[in-house]
């Protein structure tokens, strides 16, 4: 089969919002461009901002994920897995598997992610530190912070706070494990959202960073979450076992969300739970996770219809104090407006030593308060 000058040999065309401009002369996709584009603070809030559309010239017989990954090549392979994953990629304007086989006629669209910042920029951002030794180091997250850079936060980060306590502050020394560098998260093991508080631990080495994630694979790691929701759970303790997958509405509002999926998006996920104080419109659970999807907690409690107090995005709402005295006269104020979620303690066997480690951290003020105005109106 020929080829027009400047035509790819794969593609018929490719489109997509950010322009033309992105095919060089050999009718490859211009990195250099394309860069350009996900780097824009424009890019990172709008979708179609980094959107590009390829329709197949001829029968290629590819993997898409191979396909994708040769045509973006500072995408790795695995990363365009996980953006298939996450529903940011069709093939005819349907969600798709990593392994569908390429023909005449297919239109494959990308959302491309914002590409992370090259350098973390050292913070002196406060840190609540539990432990730490020359490999790892164990934090207290508070709220409102973010774990790494990501989207139009590339600033304020724990990341960036961890850079500079190890250039600044540690009495051990050390950094971040290189490991997931390429993607501005180094020695980040896991994850807590931005309004969940607790226990969250950072490899220091590649070693620490391998053998820990391991640990979180094999599920030898104890997590516990302490978490107040709305409404009177029932039953009183669960196994909740549904696939949590990307919601398919991928406009802004909807596209960070996780929903209980039964098809090939949904990944299995489990999370335990039992009740620890029940209250009429109100309860305070203890809760197990065995997987670690993203919003698992929080969409998994939503889907049962108790959503996580405070979670606006799934459901729950800000609680004032007429929400815990009904004859409350005076100023309404707030007792909390972000989700009431917190990693109360993390327990794992230390990579190196194999001492059993375990950590807690406090119930943070906010979460206390409510806990506390809901026991005195019982």
């Amino acid at each position: 089969m020929s080829h027009e000058p400047g035509e790819p040999d794969d593609d018929s065309s490719i489109t997509g919002a950010i322009g033309a401009n992105l095919l060089g002369p050999d009718g490859k996709v211009d990195l250099d461009a394309l860069r350009a584009v996900c780097q824009s603070p424009d890019a990172n809030d709008d979708d179609s901002r980094r959107r590009l559309s390829f329709t197949l010239a001829r029968d290629l017989r590819k993997r898409l994920d191979a396909y994708i990954a040769g045509r973006i090549p500072f995408l790795s392979r695995s990363q365009v897995q996980r953006i298939i994953g996450a529903g940011a990629v069709t093939l005819n304007d349907k969600p798709c598997k990593p392994s569908a086989i390429l023909k005449l006629g297919d239109v494959v669209t990308v959302v491309i992610p914002p590409v992370a910042p090259n350098k973390i920029e050292p913070e002196p951002i406060s840190l609540t530190i539990l432990f730490e030794d020359e490999h790892l180091i164990v934090l207290n997250k508070q709220a409102g912070v973010i774990v790494h850079p990501a989207r139009s936060h590339r600033s304020g980060t724990l990341i960036n706070g961890l850079a500079w306590h190890f250039a600044n502050a540690s009495e051990q020394g050390g950094s971040l494990s290189t490991v997931g560098a390429d993607d501005a998260r180094p020695g980040v093991v896991h994850r807590l959202d931005r309004d969940t508080t607790g226990v969250i631990v950072f490899a220091k080495d590649d070693e620490t960073h391998w053998r820990l994630g391991r640990l979180f694979e094999k599920r030898r790691v104890d997590k516990r979450y302490l978490a107040v929701t709305h409404g009177a759970v029932v039953p009183k303790a669960d196994v909740i076992d549904l696939p949590l997958g990307p919601h398919p509405n991928r406009a802004k509002g909807y596209r960070e969300k996780q929903v209980v999926r039964h098809d090939h998006l949904g990944k299995q996920s489990i999370t335990l739970y039992r009740t620890i104080e029940s209250f009429q419109d109100f309860t305070v659970l203890e809760i197990e996770l065995r997987t670690g999807r993203t919003h698992q907690i929080r969409a998994h409690l939503s889907h049962l219809g108790f959503p996580v107090a405070g979670d606006e995005v799934y459901g729950g709402r800000t609680v004032r104090q007429s929400d815990l005295d009904p004859l409350h006269k005076g100023e309404d104020e707030i007792v909390i407006d972000r989700q009431a979620l917190h990693a109360a303690s993390l327990s794992f066997e230390h990579p190196h030593t194999q001492e059993r480690l375990t950590f807690t951290a406090p119930t943070p003020d906010d979460m206390q308060r409510l806990i506390d105005g809901l026991k005195e109106q019982e």
